[in-house]
């Protein structure tokens, strides 16, 4: 799946083809998007739909919680087969859903501490992490800041966590992806976070309005001149044949080449 992952809520089906247009993937949502009321005709959706499931998962309840039996229920009639669980945290329920590629969403405090347990688990294919969710479950009251000169910007407990699940799934092989970005009429702070996103070393990041995916596309693809600066490093690097070499008044060794080599990657569609 692409860096651009677009929430579609499951009550309104009318939106399903539209985020699969715009997107990179869809993750139509059964869980907070949908209000009690309207989940049943939102798992009855989301079993009709028919986006192509290489490029869509079902964001489920917690599964704690009497609907996601009911969601799990209505998955086995559709064709999906990714999931995102949400607000995860127990490994044995996880490595139940064998029959599933299964996205963690770690989203409270418990979810977090497991995350390094939860991405080794086979069935486990990505790691995403929530912020909003994670600090009311400390008993908190806001992510970031809201005042001030750090307006905006995570508190400490929040960039924690966002570490910690990077972390765990990079030491795991997992995809790891970035919280939303709520806000979304502030394109220049979801812009400097997609950046930071990419840099840090997650995979993709979740989108909930349209007009935030070409901003996370834009900051997942290298500039030409970022790619073409990769490429002469890499032919001197094949030209020095060593494994430390000076390029352009600076030492160049293995990690300085993998970083290339994954803006290079980042360019490919």
């Amino acid at each position: 799946m692409g860096p651009a992952l677009l929430f579609a809520p499951a009550d309104r089906p009318e939106r399903f083809a539209k985020a699969a247009e715009r997107s990179d993937a869809v993750i139509i949502d059964l869980e907070d998007a949908v209000a009690p009321e309207a989940k049943a005709a939102a798992r009855a959706n989301m079993a009709a739909c028919t986006l192509d499931p290489a490029t869509t998962m079902v964001r489920i309840n917690a599964l704690d919680t009497a609907d996601a039996a009911l969601d799990l229920a209505a998955l086995a009639r559709s064709p999906f087969r990714t999931i995102m669980v949400a607000k995860a945290f127990d490994l044995g329920a996880i490595v139940r859903l064998s029959e599933y590629a299964v996205v963690v969403l770690c989203e409270t405090a418990a979810g977090i501490i497991a995350a390094e347990e939860l991405a080794k688990l086979p069935n486990v294919v990505g790691l995403m992490w929530g912020a909003e969710d994670l600090v009311a479950s400390l008993g908190g009251t806001s992510s970031r800041f809201t005042t001030g000169a750090r307006a905006g910007q995570y508190r400490a407990v929040a960039l924690q966590a966002r570490s910690q699940l990077l972390l765990a799934a990079g030491a795991a092989g997992k995809v790891a992806i970035d919280s939303i970005y709520a806000d979304f009429a502030d394109l220049d702070g979801l812009a400097e976070e997609s950046e930071d996103a990419v840099a840090s070393g997650f995979g993709a990041k979740a989108c909930i309005h349209p007009s935030q995916v070409a901003v996370v596309r834009d900051a997942y693809r290298p500039s030409e001149a970022s790619v073409a600066a990769a490429q002469e490093l890499l032919a001197a690097a094949d030209a020095a044949g060593t494994g430390v070499f000076a390029f352009k008044g600076q030492m160049v060794d293995g990690p300085i080449l993998l970083h290339a080599r994954q803006t290079l990657r980042r360019a490919t569609p």
